[in-house]
């Protein structure tokens, strides 16, 4: 672990995000919104993407992401 790895938090979920699906790596309850920081729990994950291996919290936050690595 590096000096940019945060460290998990108890109950954290490691996933791997695909198109339409995710799998889970390392069972937990909730996931960190890369832009937010707020946790989300797994049955309320519904943004991600893939390519960045990224968990938003909304459509807000996938939004805010896109327009940031479009730029």
């Amino acid at each position: 672990m590096n000096m940019h790895t945060p460290t998990p938090l108890p109950n954290q979920a490691t996933l791997h995000y695909g198109d339409g699906e995710y799998a889970v790596l390392k069972p937990g309850k909730f996931v960190i919104c890369a832009v937010s920081g707020k946790q989300i729990p797994l049955e309320a994950l519904r943004y991600w993407d893939p390519r960045a291996q990224e968990a938003y919290a909304g459509p807000e936050e996938a939004t805010q992401r896109w327009k940031s690595l479009k730029s």
